[in-house]
């Protein structure tokens, strides 16, 4: 059987493509057990992104990702893992004693023991940080966990998978950021922030896709923009070498 989206979310909601087109894509899930995570790797590094930026963090890597953006930089995560029970992760999570714990993949939410590991992870006290697409709906993530929404940018890709409904399911608290791999890029990322008046309702985050944007003219953009964004690096890569897996 293939998998689907968590019950509570229909397809249509979930804002994947048809089933037909990315089956190959979630394939390795399809022998995933219920109480099981097919996981690509979990470790404790610094956190690199986000607000949390610069904190000791675990980080939580699902593998399998039904998106293809140009630019991603964990393209191992797509069809890479060992299938683990959802008990043996939660205790491996609770056993490195960092109160900041990252769900990030791949994609999560194609995995629907994710969203019971995060209540668990959220009852033992840890901060929850949940990294995703944004083009499966977040409405059954627990309200106690931080999200931090990636709307892709047209250079990605996948820029049509959006689900701009996630937007009214965010919290103040929550996150939108974009990844920007072009003057393109950018332009559309800032008209979408006017248009949903993002920077008013949200912290914003703006990266640049890691060699494919000067620094320096991404800056500038946001000066010359009045939007009230953050630039985002990604500490990691600067700390150690960009391609060193398991920081």
């Amino acid at each position: 059987m293939l998998p689907q989206p968590p019950k509570s979310v229909s397809a249509s909601q979930s804002g994947l493509r048809p089933l037909q087109s990315i089956v190959h894509r979630i394939s390795p899930l399809k022998d995933l057990k219920p109480g099981e995570l097919l996981l690509h790797e979990l470790y404790r590094s610094l956190q690199g992104e986000s607000t949390y930026a610069g904190l000791p963090c675990v980080f939580v890597r699902t593998a399998v990702c039904h998106q293809r953006c140009r630019w991603c930089d964990t393209p191992h995560a797509f069809n890479q893992g060992a299938m683990i029970p959802r008990a043996d992760v939660l205790a491996k999570v609770l056993s490195l004693n960092t109160p900041l714990v990252e769900i990030t993949g791949g994609e999560p939410l194609l995995q629907a023991d994710v969203l019971p590991l995060m209540v668990e992870l959220c009852n033992a006290g840890k901060t929850v940080l949940l990294e995703t697409s944004g083009s499966i709906a977040v409405g059954p993530v627990d309200a106690r966990v931080h999200i931090i929404m990636d709307l892709k940018c047209p250079d990605s890709g996948e820029c049509e998978q959006n689900l701009w409904s996630n937007l009214d399911k965010l919290k103040r608290s929550d996150e939108v950021k974009f990844v920007v791999a072009s003057r393109r890029d950018w332009l559309w990322a800032s008209e979408t922030v006017k248009q949903h008046k993002l920077d008013e309702r949200f912290t914003v985050q703006v990266s640049a896709a890691f060699g494919e944007v000067n620094l320096k003219d991404l800056a500038e953009w946001i000066l010359q923009s009045g939007l009230n964004v953050r630039l985002q690096l990604q500490a990691h890569k600067y700390v150690w070498d960009p391609k060193t897996r398991g920081v």
